[in-house]
Formats: structure tokens, C-alpha cells, sequence
């Protein structure tokens, strides 16, 4: 099995890095020699290499418009190919031209490799393509079902809609059999701030973890669906392993998540570490970061993931637990 992971050196592909190794670590060896993995771990930066993994591994610094490196990475005939990479949701409302760039024209060009070399030998990789719920904008009910219309009201939301349906026409003509995920907001994420418009929902609970100071840019009204890095691993990895026919043409699908106040979950972080963390929360509003929240989706139904096995949290302590346990080795900080 090879699987190819783009965007690799990010949160997300480190942690779907790590979960692959220790399963492959932890798999019992038959007759001496455990089930094969080879990895490729591609990003803009140098993708660090996991420490003790017993397959082939290979590491590449490269984008998704360079076609050289896509030929190379393509070219391999990865079975499962991860397509993470991605600039963050504030960065691409801030810069037109780099948010299409690598959003929109990095993904065509990764499909279009797909394409142009699967016609040249028999190979039909699976692809899972991570989107998010940033294609949903407007006015929207509270729960936004599965066949409900996309209205994407950012350029990174757009982005994301166009992705998916280049993955579902892509999927539909037999080039590739693609699933694309609407990952929910992924708290709490671990290491420093990053630039996206949804990252205060982490920096409230992990920095007065570590006894600093978060901003808070919202009111703690303000209501959003998320889940744990955790569950975000188990998505994909679920993804890559669903059979093609129970998608029923519907590639894309909205991941299950806790709907959740600001509010919430503070009163869950109290719960989880006591009312004196509370004091490092300042509470700052930022009327663009507020502007672009408000456009997203507050709550899901998502029965299609749900009914094929998709699973996450249903409670915010749990997904301070997960932090904790994942990043401060079981510990509070």
C-alpha cells in the first residue's frame, strides 16, 4: 500500500502521519514481516519523517503548481492519495491571488496529473479531499442537511465548492475514485496560532492551558461545529477505506461535530480546569473576524456520514480530554 499525503508538514498530516506509523507498528507480523507501507509526505516545507517507521518513506519540499514535482509524486502510482494542502480561510481572504492559486489551481493541476497519467496505465487511485464547511454561506437553517445548497460567501469557501465539484466530475468520469470531506473547524488544534479566521476557537482553550493569554474576538454567542484533531484523523482514514458504491454518486459529505457556543465552551473549560484559566481569555472584538464567522454554518445534520460509519465527539470536554491526553502526554499543562 502507498499512500501519498499532500500537505503533510500541517497539523492534520502530522497527526495522519503518526496514526498510520503506529498502526503499522502495532500491527502483529506475520511470518516475520509486517503488511508493507510506503509513504510520500509532500508540503511547501520539508515534511518531517517519522521516526521508527519500518517502510519506505520519502520526503519532498514542493507546490502543487510546480508540474515537475507533480509528475514525480503522480508518476509513483500512489494507491490513496491525501489531499490536504491548503491556504487557511483568513490568509485566503486576504490574499486573492494566493488563495485561488494554491486552492483553486493547485487542486486542478493535482487532478489533472491524475488524469493525464492514469490514461497512460491501468491506475485508479483513491483520492480524499479535504473540504470544510465554509461551503455553506447566506441565510442557512440551524440544521444544514445533506442535499442543502451550496452558497459559499468567502473566497476560501469558494475555493472549497469548486474543489468539490471538480472532485465529483473527476470521481464521475472514472479518473480517480474521489471522497471529499466538509472537515468541521479542528479543535483544539495544537502548536502556535495560525492564520486562519477560526483560530481563536482553539487559542480560548489551549493557551490558558498553558497559562497564557488568548484573545477572543467574538461574542461568546457565538455558536460553531467542531471536533477534535482526533476525529479528524479517524475521517480520513475512514475515507480512504469506504467502497465507491456507498457514496451513490455523492462523493462529498459533511462530517459529524458538536455544535457549540463560545460561551460553552469556556463553561467546559472551567469544568475541565478550573475557573482560574478563565483570567487568561481577553476578550477583544474584531469586527472582520466576527463578519467573516457569521457566515458560517452553526449546526449539521449529517446523516449520509453518520450512516457510513463517520464518528466524533458529543460532548467539549471530551475534546479538551483528546488535547490533552494527545499533546500534554495525559497531563494538565
Amino acid at each position: 500500500m502507498h499512500i501519498l499525503i499532500i500537505g503533510a508538514a500541517g497539523m492534520l498530516g502530522r497527526k495522519l502521519t503518526g496514526s498510520l506509523v503506529r498502526e503499522t507498528l502495532d500491527t502483529p507480523t506475520t511470518g516475520g514481516s509486517r503488511t508493507p507501507l510506503r509513504l510520500t509526505l509532500a508540503d511547501i516545507v520539508p515534511p518531517a519523517a517519522p521516526e521508527g517507521f519500518p517502510g519506505a518513506c520519502e520526503t519532498l519540499a514542493c507546490t502543487l503548481t510546480d508540474g515537475h514535482a507533480l509528475d514525480r509524486l503522480i508518476g509513483e502510482r500512489p494507491d490513496v492519495i491525501y489531499h490536504l494542502a491548503a491556504i487557511v480561510s483568513g490568509e485566503a481572504e486576504a490574499d486573492f491571488e494566493k488563495g485561488y492559486g494554491v486552492n483553486l489551481d493547485g487542486t486542478r493541476a493535482l487532478f489533472e496529473t491524475i488524469r493525464r497519467i492514469g490514461l497512460q496505465e491501468d491506475w485508479k487511485p483513491r483520492v480524499v479531499f479535504a473540504s470544510s464547511n465554509a461551503v455553506y454561506g447566506g441565510a442557512f437553517p440551524d440544521l444544514i442537511p445533506d442535499d442543502y445548497i451550496l452558497t459559499p460567501q468567502t473566497s476560501y469557501g469558494t475555493q472549497k465548492a469548486i474543489g468539490e465539484l471538480l472532485l465529483a466530475d473527476y470521481t464521475r468520469r472514472g479518473i480517480f475514485d474521489g471522497v471529499g470531506l466538509r472537515l468541521p473547524t479542528i479543535c483544539v488544534r495544537p502548536g502556535k496560532p495560525n492564520r486562519a479566521a477560526s483560530g481563536f476557537f482553539s487559542g480560548i482553550i489551549r493557551e490558558p492551558l498553558n497559562g497564557q493569554d488568548a484573545i477572543l474576538p467574538v461574542p461568546e454567542t457565538t455558536r460553531h461545529w467542531m471536533t477534535s484533531p482526533r476525529s479528524a484523523v479517524h475521517f480520513l482514514r475512514h475515507a480512504a477505506e469506504l467502497d465507491p458504491a456507498s457514496l451513490e454518486d455523492r462523493p462529498n459529505l459533511t462530517m459529524p461535530a458538536l455544535s457549540i457556543t463560545v460561551g460553552e465552551q469556556i463553561e467546559a473549560l472551567r469544568r475541565v480546569a478550573g475557573a482560574g484559566v478563565l483570567a487568561h481569555i481577553r476578550r477583544e472584538p474584531d469586527e472582520a473576524i466576527a463578519r467573516i464567522v457569521a457566515g458560517w454554518a452553526r449546526g449539521f445534520d449529517p446523516r449520509r456520514a453518520l450512516a457510513l460509519g463517520f464518528r466524533a465527539e458529543d460532548n467539549f470536554e471530551a475534546i479538551i480530554q483528546a488535547y490533552i491526553e494527545d499533546e500534554c502526554h495525559g497531563r494538565m499543562p
